[in-house]
């Protein structure tokens, strides 16, 4: 069973950065897909940048180039550097594990994925 713990959420201004967290236990995370959603209230939680497990990415349109997804297999850690922040990045940011098929694929469905965190809420405003 694996579980995952996000931090490094607050309040930023616009333009700022913040890199979240998102700490695994239970198991290994070597072989495993990893991603990061977002969550506003009223709508779905979609994908903002998917790593699957041969090493493929997808960024969602709007975060390509600001957003960068990393993982230390050795710390069983996934992160995701955000920079040049917007109000519209402003959710709760969920950490996933564990999905399978074509890397697009897994962002644009939350219900491949079997692992999730608790999620830490991000606020970018003036």
């Amino acid at each position: 069973q694996l579980q995952l713990a996000e931090s490094g959420g607050g309040l930023v201004q616009p333009g700022g950065s913040l890199r979240l967290s998102c700490a695994a236990s239970g198991r290994t995370l070597d072989y495993d897909a990893v991603a990061w959603f977002r969550q506003v209230p009223g709508k779905e939680r979609e994908g903002v940048v998917c790593l699957s497990s041969d090493g493929s990415l997808y960024y969602e349109d709007s975060v390509k180039g600001r957003f960068t997804i990393s993982k230390d297999n050795a710390k069983n850690m996934v992160y995701l550097q955000m920079n040049n922040l917007k109000p519209e990045d402003t959710g709760a940011y969920y950490c996933a594990g564990d999905a399978a098929g074509a890397v697009q694929n897994m962002c644009r469905s939350s219900g491949r994925w079997s692992y999730w965190g608790q999620g830490t809420q991000v606020a970018v405003s003036s």
